[in-house]
């Protein structure tokens, strides 16, 4: 309910009033105003016409008590009531608006003294607001409005838009509790505004300085790269690293392993060099030995010149006796000295836990000396190329999780499924080949095979057995009497171990082989294998074979 306010009367109001309790609709819409008593009552307070007092009773005098009754206006001929709660000057100065009532003389004299002081009142009087319990009612306690101070200036974005109090822009007849609801809804709605204002200020100021900060950084970057020197190291270096280009790197991508590897400084030092030196066309993915803060232009005479790039490669399903005649050849060692240390020094070389599972494996490194290009210059050990090739080895083999994919295929070992990335090697001599070779061997392995009854018979194994390579292995019947674990012609299932060292290609192909039930192939040129699923249909694929061979002879 709105609250009213009443002029001045110096009659008390006291319970012996003959009209006290009287629950006229004038005793519950008005408020009694600052008296004497009320005055006698906190006398460290100043009457104050704007104050706003609640009876205790509440807001519409229902409770606790009715309204005072006044002597002088025993009619309830009151001036109409400030639908604002404040006698303003402007509402005393729209009588056309109120239209005059009869009033007692002394309320006139009253309503005069009331409206001199209100002008003599500053624009922005300090007020005392009434405190008022929703939950208990009460209303007769007194709380001191703070002294109202001068607030400093302050920038919009950064301004605490959190205390409505602090606002003057309102209208001074929005004093009353409707008006503080109506300007705060006001107030919420400019905090909110200046709120998203300032949010959005935020964000549009960081944008911009991340995208300062971007630009900056690689423009700065570019300038360097294509406007300055690459940042180069001076001097041979220092120390020795080995480095893994893999095959089909670019110039650039061979920058970035070298730098990976501390040799220089930056890859856009090594491109330059590359291409100034008329060597980028020359220089072979591999596995290099340089040494670390080298200048670009002596990593890439290492890598390129025939005098000092001591290459030397390894080529996929070449056997680990071939493979210790090339080292003995790069080195100048007598034959047989690194085949000696191979078989004196193979458990420092770093094989896996999972190698050698069979005491019947010929060479422990068999499988593990893995194709590639490797630096060896002419002061390194033999152990030391060995250990290059195992680690690399690791490195590859790690990736395929060997153990694993060994157990998916029902075989007793990872040693297994790289003896069977050997055969396949081997046998497919073509990589459009190698998924449907695997298939093969893991057909003649199974053991239901009806077709070779879990013989592999693959000549490959005779020759590695008899450290040889020929297409002229011998009849079947001599070879059933060939006594060699790695005789497939006699043992049934896998060789001991691998018989060469196969290329990733080769182990994918072990890994997943192609799905069909063939049991027999045979290679009638380089583009093309015919592949069997019974000894009859393999029989004429043989005969194909033959005139293919007769024709390339004529």
């Amino acid at each position: 309910m709105t609250e009213y306010g009443r002029g001045y009367g110096s009659e008390p109001w006291h319970p012996e009033d003959p009209l006290y309790g009287d629950g006229s609709s004038r005793g519950q819409d008005q408020q009694p105003q600052w008296d004497g008593q009320q005055a006698h009552r906190y006398p460290q307070q100043q009457a104050d016409p704007y104050a706003q007092q609640h009876y205790n009773g509440g807001w519409d005098g229902t409770q606790g008590g009715q309204a005072p009754y006044d002597p002088y206006d025993p009619y309830g001929q009151q001036p109409p009531a400030d639908p604002y709660g404040v006698a303003s000057p402007d509402y005393y100065a729209a009588p056309e608006a109120y239209p005059p009532q009869p009033q007692h003389p002394r309320q006139q004299a009253q309503q005069g003294l009331h409206q001199q002081q209100q002008y003599q009142q500053p624009p922005h009087p300090q007020q005392r607001e009434p405190y008022y319990d929703e939950g208990t009612g009460a209303g007769d306690d007194w709380r001191a409005e703070p002294e109202p101070r001068e607030p400093e200036p302050e920038h919009a974005f950064f301004a605490d838009h959190g205390d409505d109090d602090d606002r003057d822009d309102h209208d001074p007849r929005e004093e009353g509790r409707g008006g503080r609801e109506r300007r705060g809804k006001k107030n919420k709605k400019d905090k909110k505004n200046k709120r998203h204002s300032g949010r959005t200020c935020l964000v549009v100021t960081l944008f911009f300085a991340g995208a300062v900060g971007v630009v900056g950084y690689f423009g700065y970057d570019f300038i360097m790269s294509h406007l300055g020197s690459a940042p180069d190291y001076e001097g041979e270096g220092t120390g020795e690293v080995q480095v893994e280009v893999p095959d089909g790197s670019t110039i650039l991508q061979m920058g970035l392993a070298l730098k990976k590897a501390g040799v220089v400084k930056s890859a856009d030092a090594f491109s330059e060099a590359a291409v100034d030196s008329k060597k980028d066309k020359v220089l072979q993915p591999g596995t290099y030995s340089l040494r670390k803060h080298m200048s670009a232009a002596s990593a890439v005479e290492l890598m390129a010149d025939p005098k000092s790039r001591n290459g030397l490669t390894i080529r996929e399903g070449l056997r680990s006796g071939d493979v210790y005649k090339l080292i003995d050849k790069k080195l100048h060692l007598k034959t047989g000295t690194t085949k000696g240390i191979a078989k004196t020094e193979s458990k420092s070389l770093g094989l896996p836990s999972w190698a050698n599972a069979s005491a019947k494996i010929k060479d422990p490194l068999e499988g593990f000396l893995y194709p590639s290009t490797y630096s060896v210059g002419e002061n390194t050990k033999p152990a030391a190329v060995l250990k290059q090739m195992v680690a690399r080895a690791n490195q590859v083999y790690g990736k395929y999780d060997l153990e694993g994919n060994a157990r998916k295929l029902h075989l007793d070992s990872p040693t297994q499924l790289l003896t069977v990335a050997s055969l396949t090697q081997a046998e497919g001599k073509y990589k459009h080949d190698f998924d449907r070779v695997a298939r093969v061997v893991y057909n003649r392995l199974k053991p239901n095979n009806t077709e070779t009854y879990g013989l592999l018979d693959f000549d490959s194994t005779v020759n590695y057995a008899r450290s040889q390579s020929t297409l002229d292995t011998g009849s079947v019947d001599d070879l059933r009497n060939f006594n060699d674990p790695y005789n497939t012609y006699k043992f049934k299932g896998l060789p001991p171990g691998p018989i060469g060292n196969p290329g990733e290609e080769a182990l994918k192909s072990a890994i997943h082989p192609a799905k069909g039930n063939w049991y027999y192939f045979v290679s009638i040129n380089p583009e093309k294998t015919l592949f069997a699923e019974t000894n009859e249909e393999h029989e004429r694929n043989r005969r194909i074979y033959l005139k293919e061979q007769e024709k390339a002879k004529q």
